[in-house]
């Protein structure tokens, strides 16, 4: 009896922590299926985007304007959440986010003028890039950063990333259905407002993913984060240097390299679905080598070391003789371009105390997403003058510069250089 006892006492104390950790888990898997069900409408928009536009009449310039809005939009609302969350529960501003994604989704498949369209892209979710550039980032990357242990925190970004990019995949699969709507008999414009449509539903289903996230105090740590003091001149200087990354990045988001490829190559909006598909399902997988990568070598260097030859692969893709060329330098590039994007916001987390994170998070994404918007503009103008594809030389060459600086600001001789993800439990 007494023996008994005593191994009851024992387990009493664990049994919050196991009740508290079954709940943070089943926070995290609803997270990912809300990321996934965004990718997968971001997948096949950011593809019909542009010939979509293209088919009212609108030029490239257009095209690049409205890519422009829809970036400064998201960082306008990411700076504003950045600011004002610590008023509302995380969860609430999610439900927000995507009862907004619903009313864009409805917009677009409504609405043709291009004043109100572009009106529409600044306030609203639509993504023109096959990563995640909306307001629901920093929302959901501060909620996983605390439902996350430290040991498997670099693994579960890398797994919301893996799920983004696998469904951003499939979506870019689904570009080719206004064709075959049109097969069967639907007129063009009616099929790509029936993607929109779809795009709003998408909307619906993660309002209701995120509906069964736990409700949390306002005033919790993930939305009540201390302003940046001990981090403060780190935080600065990576969001500089990804703010220079992300104005490249800017250059050749999909629907611009899309309507680049549609240029060039004369491709259908099927073709390229597959052509990005395969580039996604690549980046995908990427993000579980980058992990591995990174538990040897640290972040830094898996950042840098990764991202430097995808970077020539790009510059390298306008001088390719041929389609087959460019889908093949295409390929090889996305294979590891995107080792980074786990990593350094693993980075970010590791190299800030867990009170200043969320402040962090904010820190470093609202200047990206500025710097961002900015570029497209200046892609479609350069793609409305030639379609050799300066935009992606451009974009290759700063992302060139980005990485030097990384390596030189905190590889070498700094503190920062053999940050490593903890080994995550077996």
């Amino acid at each position: 009896m007494a023996s008994n006892a005593r191994h009851s006492t024992a387990r009493d104390p664990a049994a919050p922590d196991a009740r508290a950790s079954a709940l943070d888990a089943r926070e995290l898997r609803w997270l990912l299926a809300a990321r996934g069900l965004r990718a997968f409408g971001d997948g096949y928009v950011s593809l019909l985007l542009p010939i979509y536009l293209l088919s009212l009449g609108y030029a490239p310039l257009d095209v690049g304007m409205l890519a422009t809005a829809t970036l400064l939009g998201s960082g306008m609302f990411t700076l504003v959440v950045g600011l004002q969350a610590h008023h509302f529960r995380g969860r609430t501003l999610l439900i927000a986010a995507a009862a907004l994604m619903t009313a864009t989704g409805v917009s677009f498949a409504s609405i043709t003028d291009f004043w109100p369209l572009l009106i529409i892209a600044i306030v609203g979710t639509l993504n023109p890039s096959s990563g995640d550039v909306s307001v629901f980032l920093p929302l959901e990357h501060s909620m996983l950063a605390q439902a996350a242990t430290e040991r498997m925190r670099t693994a579960w970004f890398a797994r919301y990333s893996l799920v983004g990019a696998l469904l951003a995949a499939a979506g870019a699969l689904c570009a080719g259905m206004p064709q075959w709507l049109a097969l069967q008999g639907v007129p063009m414009h009616a099929a790509y407002q029936a993607m929109f449509v779809l795009y709003a539903l998408i909307g619906v289903a993660c309002a209701a993913c995120y509906r069964r996230l736990p409700v949390r105090p306002a005033d919790s740590s993930v939305t009540r984060s201390a302003p940046l003091r001990e981090s403060r001149r780190v935080v600065v200087t990576l969001a500089a240097l990804f703010s220079v990354d992300a104005f490249a990045g800017g250059l050749i988001v999909q629907s611009m390299l899309a309507l680049w490829l549609f240029q060039r190559f004369a491709l259908s909006p099927a073709t390229a679905g597959v052509i990005f598909f395969w580039t996604g399902v690549l980046s995908a997988f990427s993000y579980l080598v980058a992990v591995r990568i990174a538990s040897r070598i640290g972040l830094v260097y898996t950042m840098v070391f990764t991202h430097l030859p995808s970077s020539v692969l790009l510059i390298l893709v306008p001088f390719a003789p041929n389609l087959a060329a460019c889908i093949g330098l295409l390929l090889m590039r996305s294979a590891l371009s995107q080792m980074d994007v786990p990593t350094r916001s693993a980075f970010v987390m590791s190299v800030v105390p867990p009170h200043e994170r969320a402040a962090a998070a904010s820190v470093t994404s609202v200047p990206r997403s500025l710097a961002a918007a900015s570029s497209p503009l200046l892609a479609g103008y350069l793609l409305g003058l030639s379609t050799f594809g300066w935009p992606l030389i451009a974009a290759g060459a700063l992302k060139i510069v980005y990485d030097l600086l990384l390596l030189a600001r905190f590889g070498g001789g700094s503190i920062h250089r053999n940050v490593r993800p903890p080994p995550p439990i077996q």
